[in-house]
């Protein structure tokens, strides 16, 4: 997939285009469809444990949200906003909403439409988008 969005153009900054070596290969075999697992493992730089995930319901085996769910990474980012912003003039109110705060990163909006370009682009069609009721939930602290 990395090959066939090459094209995706000049990133800002703090964006790069990853080429992962993981499952690159060098003649492409026809994929047999088959049954997906029904779970899904993780793993974080500077963590010792890998993360199993039941696919079926996004949850770990003890029934706890996984450590990548939106709703876990947005509270550590509102965390995060919340020291900064004391220390970085503020351009308005802090989001209160997931879908609001997505929509203020106007640099991550930009990047994310350019990639979307490439897909078109690469003939890799457009990107599943879900249901936006999925992202509107309050930031918490």
């Amino acid at each position: 997939m990395s090959r066939r969005t090459e094209d995706v153009g000049q990133l800002p900054a703090s964006y790069r285009h990853n080429r992962p070596l993981l499952s690159g290969v060098s003649q492409a075999e026809a994929r047999q469809p088959g049954k997906s697992p029904h779970f899904s493992m993780n793993w974080v730089v500077g963590s010792a444990d890998v993360e199993v995930i039941d696919a079926t319901t996004g949850k770990r085996s003890c029934g706890r949200s996984s450590r990548l769910c939106k709703h876990r990474l947005s509270a550590w980012w509102a965390r995060l906003h919340g020291k900064l912003s004391a220390r970085i003039p503020s351009h308005g109110d802090a989001p209160s909403l997931y879908c609001e705060a997505k929509l203020g990163a106007r640099t991550y909006q930009s990047v994310k439409q350019q990639l979307f370009r490439a897909f078109q682009k690469a003939g890799l069609g457009t990107w599943v988008r879900k249901p936006p009721e999925q992202e509107q939930f309050l930031l918490t602290l």
